[in-house]
C-alpha cells in the first residue's frame, strides 16, 4: 500500500494540529508534513481529522455458533464503518471461548478476513460462561486472549471471581465483570423509577448493579490483581469506583455510549430497540456518568454492540432480548449527545482501551505503524445502512453528527 492522505488535522487526544499530509508506505508512516508529494494513491480529506485508530471492548461477535446474528466478517465490517481499527470480542459463543482452541479459532478466522480491523479475543472466566468452574485462563493467555470475562453473563459466584483474580494476578491478567446481580434484578425490564412505574414495567433497581460493584471492589482489595468493571450505569457505581481508586486499587471501568447519551425516558414508546443491558437510567445518572468521564473515573467508552435477529427483538417489550447494535454509531452519538470534547473522546475511544489491555498504542509519526481513524467531527450523516448482520438499532433514519471517513491499519484501508 502506497497512500498519501492530504489535508488532514492530527488529533492525538491532546491537541488538534494544523493540516498536514501523511504518507504511508507498506503500512508504515513514511512522512508527516505539509505539502508532501509521492507516487501514491491520494486521499484528500478536505481538512478532516485523523486520530490513532479507535478500539472497542466487549463486542458480541457471535461466531462460532450464532452466525445468524453476527459473524466475524460482518463484525469487522461494522467496526470499520464505525471507525474502529481494533475490537475485543466477548466469549458468549457456542462453544464459548473458554480454552486455547476457541481463542485460536477466532484469531485465525479474523486473519482470513483480510480486514483492516484487528480482533482480540476475551477469554471466558468460567467454563461455558456458566459461572461454575474456572476456565483455562493461562492457556488462553498464552494463545492470545487479552483479558477474561463471562461477557454479558455477570459472574454471580464471589468465590469464583476471587479465584479468577488470584489466578490471573500471577501473570498480570485482567479480569472483567459486568456488575449485575441477577436475583436482585430478576424479571426487570428497564430501570426502576418513575418511568418504569408509569409504563407498568418491572424495574431493574440501581441496587442490582451497585451491590456487584461493591462486592467486586472488596474482592479486588482482598486478592490484588487487576479488575475492569464493564459498563457501569449509575451515579453511585461511579462514586464507589472513584473511592476505590483513591485507595490505590487497580480498578478500571467503562460505560456504554447509549447510557452516556440517553435516559430511560427513551422507553416511553415501548420500542424494544431501546431495551439494553445495563438499562438506560435516570437523567441524574446520565449526568453523573458524563462527569465521571470528564474527571477520569470512567476510563473508556464502549459501543456495547449486541446484535440480535429480527425474531428476538421485534416482539412485545417484555419478551424482547436486551441489546442493540452500536459499532457504527457509538462515536457519533457521544459527539452529538454527551457534550464531551472531541479530544477527550479520542482518549476514551483510542488510547485508554489499549492501555488497559496492554496493547501497543498507535502514534502518528514517521516510522510508526499506520493505525489511523479519519473522521470529520462537523459533518452530518444519516444512519440508513448497516454492515452488521443484525439491525436492532433505534437510530436508523436519525441524523448523526461526526462522520467516519475511513480507517487505515494492517497495511489495508477502508473508506466510506
Amino acid at each position: 500500500m502506497q497512500l498519501l492522505i492530504k489535508n488532514v488535522r492530527i488529533n492525538d487526544g491532546l491537541t488538534e494540529q494544523k493540516p498536514v499530509d501523511i504518507l504511508i508506505k507498506d503500512g508504515i508512516i513514511a512522512g508527516v508534513a505539509p505539502d508532501l508529494t509521492a507516487d501514491a494513491e491520494v486521499w484528500d480529506t478536505g481538512g478532516a481529522c485523523v486520530s490513532p485508530g479507535w478500539f472497542d471492548i466487549g463486542v458480541q461477535v457471535c461466531d462460532p455458533g450464532h452466525e445468524h446474528r453476527e459473524d466475524i466478517q460482518s463484525a469487522l465490517n461494522a467496526a470499520a464503518a464505525g471507525g474502529f481499527t481494533g475490537i475485543a470480542c466477548f466469549a458468549n459463543t457456542s462453544p464459548a471461548i473458554h480454552s486455547k482452541s476457541e481463542v485460536l479459532y477466532v484469531r485465525n478466522k479474523a486473519q482470513l478476513c483480510n480486514s483492516p480491523v484487528e480482533l482480540h479475543p476475551v477469554g471466558a472466566v468460567s467454563q461455558n460462561c456458566d459461572g461454575k468452574d474456572l476456565a483455562e485462563l493461562i492457556d488462553m493467555h498464552h494463545a492470545g486472549a487479552v483479558a477474561f470475562a463471562d461477557g454479558y453473563r455477570a459472574v454471580q459466584d464471589a468465590g469464583l471471581l476471587l479465584r479468577a483474580l488470584q489466578y490471573a494476578h500471577a501473570f498480570d491478567g485482567l479480569i472483567m465483570n459486568r456488575p449485575h446481580h441477577k436475583t436482585v434484578a430478576a424479571g426487570g425490564q428497564m430501570h426502576e423509577g418513575i418511568m418504569s412505574t408509569s409504563l407498568g414495567l418491572r424495574g431493574i433497581p440501581a441496587l442490582a448493579e451497585e451491590l456487584m460493584v461493591q462486592r467486586d471492589i472488596s474482592l479486588l482489595e482482598y486478592s490484588g490483581g487487576r479488575l475492569h468493571i464493564h459498563l457501569i450505569s449509575t451515579a453511585k457505581s461511579a462514586e464507589m469506583i472513584r473511592n476505590a481508586r483513591s485507595r490505590g486499587l487497580a480498578v478500571t471501568c467503562s460505560v456504554a455510549a447509549a447510557n452516556l447519551c440517553f435516559s430511560d425516558e427513551m422507553m416511553a414508546d415501548f420500542d424494544s430497540n431501546w431495551k439494553v443491558m445495563p438499562p438506560l437510567r435516570a437523567g441524574s445518572d446520565v449526568e453523573a456518568l458524563r462527569n465521571a468521564v470528564l474527571d477520569g473515573t470512567i476510563d473508556l467508552i464502549c459501543s456495547n454492540h449486541t446484535p440480535w435477529h429480527e425474531e428476538a427483538k421485534n416482539l412485545e417489550f417484555p419478551y424482547a432480548e436486551f441489546g442493540m447494535t452500536g459499532l457504527e454509531t457509538a462515536f457519533s452519538l457521544c459527539l452529538a449527545h454527551s457534550d464531551i470534547p472531541v479530544e477527550l473522546l479520542i482518549r476514551k475511544f483510542a488510547l485508554a482501551p489499549r492501555n488497559i489491555l496492554g496493547l501497543p498504542v498507535p502514534a502518528i509519526k514517521k516510522g510508526e505503524k499506520a493505525n489511523l481513524t479519519v473522521f470529520d467531527p462537523e459533518a452530518t450523516w444519516k444512519y440508513t445502512h448497516t454492515e452488521s448482520r443484525s439491525a436492532n438499532s433505534p437510530f436508523f433514519g436519525m441524523e448523526m453528527k461526526g462522520k467516519v471517513l475511513g480507517i487505515v491499519n494492517q497495511n489495508r484501508t477502508f473508506r466510506q
